[in-house]
C-alpha cells in the first residue's frame, strides 16, 4: 500500500453479513516537540531565596526543600504552565 499506509484492520457487517477489509493512511505529516516532563513526574524548581512569592507557592503546593541541593521538588503537573515550569533545573 505504500509508506503512506499506516495500519490496516478488518470489520464485521453483521446487518449485512460481510468482512470489510479497511485501511487507514496518513494524510499530513507535522514535526512535535515531546514534553520533557510528565505529569506523574518530580522536578526539581530552583528559586532564590529572597523570591518570598514563589516560595510560598511551592510551600502551598506541598513541594519538598532538599537543603544539600538547594532546589525544590514538586510533582510537574501541579507547575506545569505556571512560572515556576521555567524555573526547572537540570540537578
Amino acid at each position: 500500500m505504500g509508506s503512506r499506509c499506516f495500519a490496516f484492520g478488518y470489520r464485521y457487517d453483521e446487518k449485512r453479513g460481510v468482512k470489510l477489509k479497511t485501511v487507514e493512511i496518513v494524510v499530513d505529516e507535522k514535526a512535535v516537540q515531546m514534553p520533557r516532563f510528565k505529569d506523574g513526574d518530580v522536578v526539581p524548581v530552583s528559586v532564590a531565596f529572597e523570591e518570598m512569592e514563589l516560595r510560598e507557592q511551592l510551600r502551598k503546593l506541598r513541594a519538598k526543600w532538599d537543603p544539600q541541593l538547594k532546589v525544590w521538588f514538586v510533582p510537574y503537573r501541579l507547575i506545569r504552565g505556571t512560572e515556576l515550569e521555567s524555573r526547572i533545573t537540570a540537578k
